[in-house]
């Protein structure tokens, strides 16, 4: 990753933060998109060693990516890795939810995958680079009350395999990595049925999988340009054996999982 160009979004907290310091300590140059500009400010300073361009980013604004990569060519000239990461969650049952709270979350995590691989595209065929697309585990399980972070998801990874397939013959890498429950603040920021921040996450972080370990594993999946990446074997590699060869079983431990959530929607 030695001078590697590296774009991450949603790189002011959780994952995309934790993504932001692991490339960094494999000496690559990043260029860090988020909303949140005092919080990459704080970043840069604590990888001061490393070379860092921040601009701030709202991957929904077609526009706001398209300048991601524009600054990102004319500060290094050139791409070497697309992370999309940037994303925000949701939890509310379909029937009550506000159908606005789906086009939220879709413009924020597909078409914000959508628009930055648009335009980082020409250049990652030119570097024979990477296109990574962070979705979860949502995007190969249909999660209850998590129903638009789940089409999101199970949209970025069907999208990025159909990008794989169009370049088969170009060179470009694209790994499509899933993590399990991952602690992290967008369950803090997930919406609820009518809009607003949940504000507190459900669930017990303290035993899930750190940011910081999520993202020594993308890096190697980079590195090793792998297609697919599923973290965790219950919740991970185990649930989507399941899926395939015993779908009405998971359809009925997915529900109970979830429906022991405090204040579950699921009921």
């Amino acid at each position: 990753m030695k001078n590697k160009v590296v774009i991450i979004t949603g790189a002011s907290s959780g994952i995309g933060r934790a993504l932001a310091v692991e490339f960094a300590s494999r000496g690559a140059k990043l260029v860090l998109g988020a909303r949140r500009t005092e919080r990459l400010q704080e970043l840069e300073k604590e990888l001061s060693d490393t070379e860092i361009l921040s601009v701030k980013t709202d991957v929904s604004v077609e526009e706001e990516c398209r300048n991601l990569v524009e600054q990102a060519v004319s500060r290094f000239g050139h791409i070497d890795i697309l992370i999309n990461n940037a994303g925000i969650s949701m939890r509310a049952n379909f029937e009550d939810m506000d159908l606005e709270v789906m086009h939220k979350v879709m413009d924020v995590n597909f078409y914000g995958t959508v628009y930055c691989t648009k335009y980082a595209l020409p250049y990652l065929l030119e570097s024979k680079g990477s296109l990574v697309g962070v979705i979860s585990i949502a995007g190969h399980v249909g999660l209850p009350g998590r129903t638009a972070y789940s089409a999101s998801k199970f949209a970025v990874r069907g999208f990025l395999d159909t990008v794989r397939i169009e370049n088969l013959k170009k060179g470009l890498h694209v790994l499509v990595a899933a993590p399990g429950f991952t602690a992290s603040e967008v369950r803090k920021s997930a919406l609820t049925a009518n809009g607003t921040s949940q504000g507190e996450t459900p669930r017990n972080e303290e035993k899930m999988m750190s940011a910081e370990e999520c993202a020594v594993h993308i890096a190697n999946a980079v590195k090793k340009r792998k297609r697919q990446l599923i973290l965790t074997f219950v919740e991970g590699k185990f649930t989507v054996f399941l899926g395939k060869f015993f779908p009405s079983l998971l359809d009925k431990l997915t529900f109970n999982h979830m429906a022991k959530e405090p204040d579950s929607p699921v009921k």
